[in-house]
């Protein structure tokens, strides 16, 4: 909170609270210009955050120094807490002191951490790496720490719990421990190590195959008609002046989406579907054998049992039930899609028959043809500082809160700026967020949330209140051009500050279960259900103007267009998903599994009878199976689909209805990992959740 240093500051930040509370188009154009302003009034005499002990413009030196008392600190209490006799172990004496170092030492893990992804300096960014990489290696160290984990084990066997959030930590830290293999034998835990170093290795190994796959085609410009000629200018070219394509992402999604020539789309796919060939198909098979291994080592039947115990989902044939019953549900919507793209491309085409390869060129030419979108005219309403305020009055509205920015807070950079956000009716203090959107030299190159300190109940009662950064990589305005975002952009923003608000609402006892550190298959899932306020006339008029007159909402006609645009074709889209969802957990729960057969059966089959390209390998189609989603590739379906639901139920008919806003805040924001996800939303919903919204969303904006 600002402190009061005199009457002028006061008033200020009194007008500035006034300008918060109003409604409607004048609002949101005076905050606007707040928002542009407010750069030239920053205070001299900078402070730190009060109850925030993140440290956010530490040098490279002090970076390590920090890590160096880190690690000294973490292994004092460590040896400590092992120091308990068996027979003396209680909550206060073993788990109180390890939940306290949890979130005291969060904050200032990630104050050495955050720095190599927003610091310009080359020096401090390598030394955050360096202090990451310590820090690291101590916490795999912790967790193989048998001593610590007798003592845990002796105060869960008591059963003494402290509240039903304590037992849960309890469980937490035991299960961790056991996923490490300290329930094992030593040679049985020292073999648990040695596929873990192994898979590690296969999946790193996996990823420079790909990235360092140097495989270009060559094609004539007529190959490539219909891609941009700023494209055509950023390709080499070989002596003859023929163009070089890649198989780097890029460029091959340009060429699959906008390329006029069938031929060509269908080499770039099949040469793109080949990539490391049988390199990485055999790193794939290896890695799938050795994470089965791994599993069964630990306990588990196979390894998407290992996986999913810590995730909603739970087991591979909830899983499995789950994906079924959604391609199931989406046949019909998904066969019409089909039909429509096939008719197009026999018109434009003649009877070349319509293959995987077309799916995104005919996907976008038939929403030209649909749909009345310049999106280079629909950017002009949506200047960076109006989207922001537009976005601020909507969260505050809806969520109970006010956010007020602090002008002399310590930051890393000049483009930094600090909100402290309140409740709105207690006034009290919940947390701090940072905004680093603004594009400049060294910085993470995508939009995303960090969280910097959790909330937390300490043993005296005193709660430590989250701390949240936002990232982007916004150009900057520059006089006369108004800094503009892509709609894309926009919600990206939208989903992004619905982390930040998971982060700051959260009020779990335990740093643990604080903010973002919840469920996998869960944390999406109110990000997910934020993006659907970029869909609404009315909430898209809340965010935009036009940016010569920002009074000037976006015109109705967009909006509707926007809609139907976002489900366009996406029972197709989700169809080809499900496709590669289904093979991740099929390989990861069965045995001996020949994964190329597997694709090619599987992909007709769900693919509405659209056969695998001939001589693709799954391995290079579908690098999430090798590495990061290895069995969860379904969990964006699953947290899309579960926000389709509560949206549907709870928020179409009322966008900023804040009794409901305050019951999901309270409801499902507050308890983050505390409870059991599944639990959290359906008594929120009032029962369990369920698919048919999000497949009635999709049947609603069909073509």
């Amino acid at each position: 909170m600002e402190s009061e240093r005199n009457s002028e500051k006061m008033s200020k930040q009194k007008r500035e609270r006034n300008v918060l509370a109003f409604t409607g188009a004048t609002a949101l154009a005076v905050i606007a210009v707040n928002f542009a302003i407010t750069a030239f009034k920053r205070r001299h005499k900078k402070k730190d955050l009060q109850g925030s002990i993140v440290r956010v413009n530490l040098s490279a030196s002090e970076i390590l120094k920090l890590a160096d008392k880190i690690v000294s600190k973490s292994k004092e209490v460590h040896d400590a807490v092992a120091s308990v006799p068996l027979d003396k172990v209680t909550f206060m004496n073993v788990i109180s002191p390890l939940a306290e170092l949890e979130a005291q030492q969060f904050p200032l893990v990630q104050s050495c951490v955050f720095p190599k992804l927003v610091r310009t300096s080359d020096d401090v960014r390598k030394a955050s790496a360096e202090a990451e990489q310590k820090i690291d290696a101590h916490m795999l160290s912790c967790s193989n720490r048998e001593d610590v984990y007798r003592v845990v084990k002796a105060v869960a066997a008591k059963g003494e719990w402290v509240s039903p959030e304590a037992k849960r930590y309890i469980q937490s830290l035991v299960r961790d421990f056991e996923r490490s293999g300290l329930n094992l034998t030593i040679s049985k835990r020292e073999e648990v190590q040695r596929l873990r170093d192994q898979i590690d290795e296969l999946s790193l190994q996996y990823v420079r195959n790909l990235n360092d796959d140097k495989t270009f085609l060559l094609f004539s410009e007529a190959d490539l008609s219909g891609l941009p000629p700023e494209f055509l200018k950023s390709l080499d070219k070989a002596e003859n002046g023929i163009f070089k394509v890649t198989l780097k992402s890029h460029h091959v999604a340009a060429v699959l989406e906008l390329c006029k020539v069938g031929r060509t789309r269908r080499l770039v796919a099949v040469a793109y579907g080949k990539r490391c060939g049988g390199i990485n198909l055999s790193v794939l098979e290896s890695l799938v054998e050795l994470r089965h291994k791994f599993a069964r080592l630990l306990g588990y039947s196979n390894y998407a049992d290992y996986a999913l115990d810590l995730r909603m989902a739970k087991s591979s044939s909830k899983v499995f039930e789950f994906l079924e019953e959604i391609s199931a549900s989406l046949t019909d919507l998904a066969s019409r899609e089909l039909l429509l793209l096939k008719d197009l491309k026999r018109k434009e085409e003649g009877e070349l028959p319509f293959g995987i390869e077309d799916l995104l060129y005919y996907v976008r030419r038939v929403e030209e043809l649909q749909f009345d979108l310049d999106f280079g005219a629909v950017k002009q309403y949506f200047p960076v500082n109006l989207v922001l305020s537009g976005i601020f009055k909507v969260f505050q509205d809806l969520f109970g809160l006010r956010f007020e920015e602090v002008l002399d807070a310590v930051v890393w950079h000049s483009d930094v700026r600090v909100f402290s956000v309140f409740d709105l009716s207690s006034n009290d203090l919940l947390g701090y967020f940072y905004l680093d959107i603004y594009k400049r030299e060294g910085k993470y190159a995508h939009t995303c949330v960090v969280a910097l300190q959790n909330g937390a109940l300490s043993s005296t009662g005193a709660r430590q209140i989250p701390v949240a950064l936002l990232i982007s990589q916004i150009q900057k305005d520059i006089v006369g051009h108004p800094s503009l975002l892509r709609f894309s952009e926009v919600v990206n923003f939208f989903h992004e500050f619905g982390h930040v608000v998971q982060q700051i609402c959260n009020r779990a006892s335990f740093a643990r279960f604080s903010g973002l550190r919840v469920d996998p298959d869960f944390v999406e899932i109110p990000a997910q259900l934020l993006e659907n306020w970029c869909y609404e006339s009315f909430s898209l008029k809340l965010i935009s103007g036009f940016h010569q007159d920002i009074t000037t909402p976006i015109k109705d006609e967009i909006c509707k267009s926007l809609k139907r645009r976002r489900y366009a074709f996406s029972a197709l889209k989700l169809k080809q998903e499900i496709l590669y969802c289904i093979f991740d957990q099929i390989i990861h729960s069965a045995d001996n599994v020949d994964i190329v057969e597997l694709f090619k059966h599987l992909h007709p089959k769900v693919m509405l009878g659209l056969p695998m390209l001939e001589g693709t390998n799954p391995a290079s189609c579908f690098p999430r199976s090798a590495i990061g989603f290895e069995s969860a590739c379904y969990s964006r379906i699953w947290s899309e689909v579960f926000a389709a639901d509560i949206f549907a139920c709870k928020f179409r008919d009322g966008l900023l209805n804040q009794r409901v806003g305050m019951q999901f805040r309270n409801n499902v924001l507050a308890p983050g990992g505390s409870k059991e996800p599944i639990e959290i939303l359906s008594d929120f919903l009032g029962r369990e959740p369920s698919i048919q919204a999000f497949v009635d969303s999709r049947a609603e904006c069909s073509l």
